[in-house]
């Protein structure tokens, strides 16, 4: 049966409906975890789009998000969101506030390819952390996995890498570990309703943004249609797929489907303004996109985790 929030609940006794459902519902979070990173990957053009602080433009961003993510609750899950502010919820949406104003912060002080870069060394913290965590079972497959998509994305940025700001990197390499952290803590709360969780870590990344808000100029009026773009689009609905993605995959399939990101952006980069990357970034690229996909392809044909009810 089907119960009103959309998830299916099994019946009693019925375990091949049970098996065949639960691997349904694990193909579906990898199609919304891939959507997830292509949606992601739209923030590098239509931030440079915008002539805003940084910290205003993720607390406008957030504004508008939290609304996004508000209404989701209200029309389709048709009820309030439920703050428990027990330790994941507030953990996560710590992790996501700080994932946020890091990696824009950090932008502030070295190169995008540095800190997108050193953010997405996530998967590593979720590897690590994730079997003592959660309790979920660390693949081979995951593990080797990791390790290609990291070298591909090194790969990707290696005749951009540099230590041209300590500080810069320093901020990435936290926003990678609070990203991983907040792919846990979503994970962790794949029984109840994660959502919250990513809609109480925007409202403090918005809260975060008001005194940039206030202090510079207002965005033009064509502004506030990327601004709007960047906190439904970008923002917004992705992570209401995400948060339902992980009821059924694993928190490292979080982050690693989720990698396309840092591969596609620079892409759209290339359509829009013309920035065409090098050999290696190409190289990179690929392998990313390989070692994405197989896992995908592999992940949801043998994916024996306990239904979640």
């Amino acid at each position: 049966m089907i119960c009103a929030s959309g998830f299916f609940i099994p019946q009693i006794g019925d375990e091949s409906m049970t098996s065949g459902t639960e691997k349904s519902h694990h193909r579906t979070a990898i199609i919304l975890l891939l959507t997830t990173a292509l949606l992601w990957s739209l923030g590098g053009v239509l931030i440079k789009s915008v002539t805003w602080h940084p910290l205003a433009l993720a607390g406008m961003r957030s504004v508008i998000a939290s609304a996004t993510i508000y209404a989701y609750f209200r029309v389709v899950l048709r009820r309030k969101p439920v703050f428990r502010f027990d330790t994941h919820q507030i953990g996560g949406a710590l992790c996501y506030a700080a994932t946020v104003s890091l990696y824009v912060a950090a932008n502030s002080f070295t190169t995008n390819a540095n800190a997108i870069v050193l953010q997405y060394t996530a998967p590593v913290y979720v590897a690590v952390f994730g079997a003592w965590f959660l309790h979920e079972r660390l693949r081979t497959a995951d593990v080797l996995t990791t390790l290609v998509v990291m070298c591909g994305i090194a790969l990707f940025f290696f005749d951009k890498l540099s230590n041209d700001n300590l500080l810069g990197i320093v901020l990435a390499l936290l926003s990678g570990v609070t990203m991983g952290w907040m792919a846990l803590f979503v994970r962790k709360q794949k029984d109840s309703s994660p959502l919250e969780s990513l809609l109480l870590g925007n409202l403090l990344t918005a809260l975060i943004g008001i005194p940039f808000m206030l202090a510079g100029e207002p965005p033009t009026q064509s502004e506030w249609l990327y601004l709007v773009l960047l906190g439904v689009v970008q923002i917004g609905i992705p992570y209401i797929l995400y948060a339902r993605a992980l009821r059924h995959a694993t928190a490292l399939e979080g982050v690693l489907l989720t990698m396309l990101e840092p591969v596609l952006s620079p892409l759209w980069v290339m359509l829009a303004i013309g920035e065409t990357p090098g050999t290696l970034p190409l190289i990179g690229g690929c392998i990313v996109l390989a070692a994405v996909l197989l896992r995908g392809v592999t992940g949801a044909r043998t994916q024996t985790e306990t239904p979640v009810v």
